[in-house]
């Protein structure tokens, strides 16, 4: 029986969470499109794909944390119903995101040299520079897609971004399709005909949720659009306070699974698929978790903003419990059902098929293991956005990630000799670790009530609004 203070923050974090999921999971749909379509065109120009867009991915969410950050004090803002600071920090974190997308152009555009260094295959590094330099043009587009998903999301309009999200899918199908192979009179670009589409998607979803918001009654006092040339500096240097360790603490987290991805490649082809499949089938459970973290960013933030910290406490406990019911969910169908999944991903008829699921039952079962920790370091990284508390979370996260997880992995997988499973203990235990301390941090910081105090109006020093 659930008490009933707590009924309304269920309620409320389902209805705002759900959206938000479904929104994670067509962005990763789509990204699945230009896989198959691409692979259907040629293997090198698949394996180009596959590195340009882990190359780019890191540039991506190294900016992206300007976006996640503003959910938190854009819910603020809205509990005090200060229109300026909703409208300035909206424009500056738009600012932000366009100055980080000029910033990674060298990155993308001499992109070939760099993977060279890195040792890639020179005809492999030439195809994905190419997407890259094509793809660099969708780079401000997709942060300034992140910074409307929050602006809506916390005007409980998140709905409209995963129909805009999912009305992207056909469409990035159709132009990969044409643009891929030159169907339908279009020219056969290659892998650059997959950026190209990417790029259109992007520039019309944008267009698409700009206009809305301008549009939207709720949202016309904020006057969006208005004064956007004119900079806020103090608001400026807020959002990229706040957001920047965002965007770090997800570089540490992809970091730590892009150096697992490595040690796993040592171990050779066999494992490493395995390894891709275990994988992919977590970060889909990851998803529901990543929804609740950002809705309970978005009802924190609120509460926060009136300094509600009963309310506060009660969203903690509510997602919290949420996030363990999935995650219970999740390790269960990974324990009794492995072959089952894993099999969805391999041609039963290949002879290296029994070997690699086999490999796959194993992995799953660490998979299950850290289904909880993997759930509840979202959770706790979104409760502690929405009171703007960012900085030590990103130190937590570097110590626990690459401090403890990598580390452990490497020695319990090729020094103690447990191979691939030895890993994923170290990366069992990085996310244990990061969930327990980000955890503590956000109760101790509530029993002394610090977090309804976080949220103070930012200093403005820029007039008019």
């Amino acid at each position: 029986m659930i008490p009933l203070r707590y009924r309304p923050h269920l309620f409320a974090l389902i209805s705002l969470g759900l959206p938000l999921i479904g929104s994670q999971l067509a962005r990763l749909m789509i990204g699945v499109s230009d896989t198959v379509i691409v692979g259907r065109y040629g293997v090198e120009p698949l394996a180009a794909l596959v590195l340009a867009t882990s190359y780019q991915f890191i540039l991506f969410i190294s900016g992206s944390g300007y976006a996640i950050g503003l959910m938190g004090v854009l819910a603020a803002a809205h509990a005090r119903h200060d229109e300026v600071e909703v409208r300035r920090s909206m424009r500056m974190t738009l600012w932000l995101s366009g100055l980080h997308a000029i910033a990674m152009f060298p990155l993308m555009w001499f992109s070939g040299p760099i993977l060279l260094a890195l040792g890639q295959d020179p005809q492999i590094a030439s195809l994905a520079q190419q997407f890259l330099r094509v793809f660099f043009l969708a780079m401000a587009p997709m942060l300034w897609g992140m910074a409307m998903n929050s602006y809506l999301a916390t005007l409980g309009r998140a709905n409209v971004v995963l129909w805009v999200t999912l009305a992207g899918l056909p469409l990035n199908v159709a132009l990969n399709w044409a643009l891929v192979f030159g169907n339908w009179g279009a020219p056969e670009l290659g892998v650059a005909g997959s950026a190209l589409a990417s790029v259109i998607v992007n520039v019309l979803q944008i267009t698409v949720l700009w206009f809305y918001a301008l549009w939207l009654p709720k949202a016309r006092v904020y006057q969006l659009a208005k004064n956007f040339w004119r900079p806020d500096w103090g608001h400026f240097r807020h959002v990229f306070r706040v957001g920047l360790p965002v965007g770090l603490t997800l570089v540490a987290e992809v970091g730590m699974f892009t150096g697992a991805n490595l040690m796993m490649g040592w171990l050779g082809p066999q494992v490493l698929a395995a390894h891709g499949i275990a994988l992919q089938l977590s970060a889909l459970a990851f998803m529901i978790h990543l929804g609740l973290g950002n809705a309970a960013t978005i009802r924190v933030g609120h509460a926060a903003g009136q300094g509600d910290g009963a309310s506060i406490r009660e969203i903690g406990w509510t997602v919290i419990a949420l996030s363990t019911c999935v995650a219970a969910c999740t390790a269960s169908s990974f324990v009794f059902l492995p072959e089952t999944l894993g099999g969805l991903f391999l041609d039963p008829s290949h002879p290296q098929t029994p070997t690699i699921l086999g490999l796959v039952t194993k992995l799953l079962f660490w998979a299950a293991l850290f289904q909880l920790a993997d759930g509840l370091q979202a959770i706790a990284l979104g409760l502690l956005r929405g009171i703007q508390d960012t900085r030590a979370p990103m130190l937590i996260a570097v110590v626990a990630y690459w401090l403890v997880g990598l580390p452990t992995g490497y020695v319990a997988g090729f020094i103690l000799g447990y191979g691939p499973q030895g890993i994923w203990f170290g990366l069992l235990l990085g996310l244990a670790v990061a969930a327990v301390l980000l955890l503590r941090r956000f109760w101790a910081g509530e029993a002394r009530g610090s977090w309804t105090r976080a949220a103070a109006p930012v200093p403005s020093h820029a007039l008019p609004a």
